[in-house]
């Protein structure tokens, strides 16, 4: 009988983690950036139908890079898990620390499982608050590790230079016309150090809205009203307008 070839343990999960950066890279990078009234997602997506970010509950939003249907079976057990906690206990028992901390053990359960590849995804998922000292962005990397993020957080593609602009620029108190530009720019950029043209097109957006009376802060900025905010001498007036021009996400 031969020997087994042996591969120490370290070796297998850097092995591991390897695979999964490498597929979580060639995936289009998504940003994402508290503004004055919330939290704002743009991702680079000419998809309609493939949504990178989505509603998870009230004031949760979920946003993934990589490969899209696994991470679009963590957004479908988010979301059951939501309703059923909400359901069960109450709606502000809904929290994006506890989403985040059941995405944590469902990674780090099948990063560390020998018998099946890991999960090629990297997630983030956002809470708006009252206000922005209360609003709640956390990362989750391909390993299952939770990361607590503030301001500005970029995943997939180019993320190391892209969260390095955003490092640079990013400041509180932005409208959502400036937060949109400063994401627009960043995911503009490309590792040569060039700029590509981005049109609304080829963008999906949405944002967490705290000043929304009714309790469903997701929406979408679609059509016009996206490509208003776009638009350097009309983006102020845009902002003002935000609420026509956009639909609301059914998660």
């Amino acid at each position: 009988m031969t020997t087994p070839f042996y591969v120490s343990p370290q070796q297998a999960m850097a092995d591991r983690a390897e695979y999964a950066r490498k597929g979580i890279a060639r995936g289009r990078s998504v940003v994402v950036l508290q503004y004055a009234d919330g939290i704002v997602f743009v991702a680079e997506n000419p998809s309609r139908a493939l949504h990178k970010v989505s509603e998870i509950y009230d004031r949760i939003a979920f946003a993934a890079v990589g490969k899209y249907n696994e991470f679009e079976n963590l957004r479908i057990g988010g979301v059951r898990y939501a309703d059923l906690r909400g359901y069960t206990y109450d709606r502000e028992d809904v929290t994006a620390r506890g989403l985040a901390n059941v995405y944590a053990q469902t990674l780090g359960t099948i990063f560390s499982s020998a018998a099946e590849k890991p999960y090629e995804v990297e997630l983030i998922v956002a809470e708006v608050g009252e206000g922005p000292e209360d609003d709640q962005i956390y990362r989750l990397p391909h390993d299952g590790s939770i990361v607590d993020e503030h301001g500005s957080v970029a995943v997939g593609g180019n993320a190391d230079q892209i969260s390095s602009y955003l490092d640079q620029h990013h400041r509180d108190g932005l409208t959502l016309a400036e937060a949109l530009k400063l994401a627009v720019d960043s995911l503009s950029r490309d590792n040569n150090g060039g700029e590509r043209s981005l049109t609304a097109e080829q963008l999906e957006v949405a944002v967490l809205d705290r000043t929304r009376p009714q309790k469903r802060k997701f929406k979408r900025v679609l059509g016009r009203q996206l490509s208003r905010l776009l638009e350097p001498e009309e983006g102020a007036a845009g902002s003002e307008t935000e609420s026509s021009g956009t639909e609301e996400s059914d998660g």
